[in-house]
């Protein structure tokens, strides 16, 4: 059975980016997350990793068509 939530170390690590990276981006609202717990711990439902993932696909595809950017 696949995981329904993931921690944002499990961000971390499918996205390779930094913990502050994954922070910024859930505390922006950009990738949608949920506080559990009177820790405040942070969970990202899967469903929601795989809609950032693909706008940010469509984001992407949408630059390079617009030439603001090219590929390195």
């Amino acid at each position: 059975m696949d995981q329904r939530f993931l921690s944002l170390a499990d961000v971390t690590e499918i996205l390779q980016i930094t913990m502050s990276q994954a922070r910024a981006l859930v505390r922006s609202g950009e990738l949608r997350g949920i506080q559990i717990g009177g820790k405040g711990v942070w969970r990202v439902e899967n469903a929601e990793l795989e809609a950032y993932i693909e706008r940010m696909y469509r984001q992407t595809a949408q630059r390079l068509r617009s030439g603001e950017t090219t590929l390195d």
